[in-house]
C-alpha cells in the first residue's frame, strides 16, 4: 500500500451544555461521528450505542446502520436518537454512511467541499428552491432534523462510495461546529494547520469562541503518501 491515514480526534461539550451527547469512533479503516438526540441521557445513550455497534462491525455499513436502528428500538426509550456520519476505507476508496446533520467534508487541492447532504428542514427548503443557502445558515430552526436513527422512527441512511486522493484531508464533524462557525474559517484552519490534532482543537476553539452552545466533535483524516522505507 502506498498511502496511510493519519487520524486526529477532538471533542468538547462546548460552553453551555454540561454533558457531551456526541460520540466518536476511530480505527484504521473506519471513522464515525454520532450526535445524540432526545435530551441528556437519551442522546448520550443513543450515540454511544451507534459507535458501539460500529466498533464490532466489519464490512458494508448499510447493515451496520440497520443494526443500530434495531438496537435503538430494543434498548432505548422512545425518542432517543442519533445522527451518524461514518466512513469505511478499502484502499483509497471509502464508503460513506450518513444520516442527520452531522457532516463530512473533503479538502482537496485547496478547495473545501461538503460530501454529505443534510437531512434538515432548511436543507429540504433549499433543495426545493424555497430558501437560499445564506438564509438557511441563520434560520432559527436550522437544526431541525428530518431523518435520523431514532427509537421507534428510524430512517434509511445515505450510502455512497467515493475515491480519495493522496493529500486529501477529510473532516467529519457534528453540527456543533458547522452551526456556529463560518465555513471560511473552517477552510482556513484545515488549509493552514498541518497537524491534524492541532487543527481539530482549533476548530473547536472557533465554535467555543462563538459561544459554544452545542457539543462539538471533529475527526480529521489525512491521506498521506507512505515514505519508501515504510512500504
Amino acid at each position: 500500500m502506498t498511502h496511510e491515514l493519519r487520524i486526529a480526534v477532538a471533542t468538547d461539550p462546548g460552553l453551555v451544555r454540561e454533558h457531551n451527547e456526541d460520540s466518536v469512533y476511530v480505527r484504521a479503516d473506519l471513522q464515525a461521528v454520532a450526535d445524540g438526540m432526545g435530551g441528556h441521557e437519551h442522546g448520550e445513550v443513543a450515540s454511544a450505542l451507534a459507535v458501539d455497534v460500529l466498533a464490532g462491525w466489519e464490512g458494508d455499513l448499510g447493515p451496520a446502520v440497520a443494526e443500530i436502528a434495531r438496537r435503538l428500538d430494543a434498548e432505548t426509550p422512545q425518542g432517543a436518537g442519533t445522527t451518524l456520519t461514518a466512513v469505511r476505507w478499502e484502499g483509497l476508496a471509502f464508503q460513506l454512511a450518513h444520516i442527520g446533520d452531522s457532516r463530512a467534508y473533503v479538502l482537496r487541492e485547496g478547495e473545501l467541499r461538503q460530501i454529505s447532504h443534510d437531512h434538515t428542514m432548511v436543507q429540504a427548503l433549499v433543495d426545493a428552491g424555497r430558501m437560499t443557502p445564506e438564509e438557511a445558515l441563520v434560520h432559527p430552526r436550522r437544526a431541525y432534523v428530518l431523518r435520523a436513527l431514532q427509537s421507534g422512527n428510524s430512517h434509511d441512511p445515505d450510502l455512497s462510495w467515493h475515491q480519495a486522493k493522496i493529500e486529501d484531508r477529510y473532516l467529519l464533524c457534528s453540527d456543533g461546529l458547522t452551526d456556529y462557525t463560518d465555513l471560511g474559517d473552517v477552510h482556513d484552519v484545515l488549509l493552514s494547520t498541518e497537524d491534524g490534532t492541532d487543527a481539530a482543537w482549533q476548530l473547536i476553539a472557533l465554535a467555543n469562541g462563538n459561544g459554544g452552545p452545542d457539543n462539538i466533535t471533529c475527526v480529521i483524516i489525512d491521506v498521506v503518501r507512505k515514505k519508501w522505507w515504510q512500504r
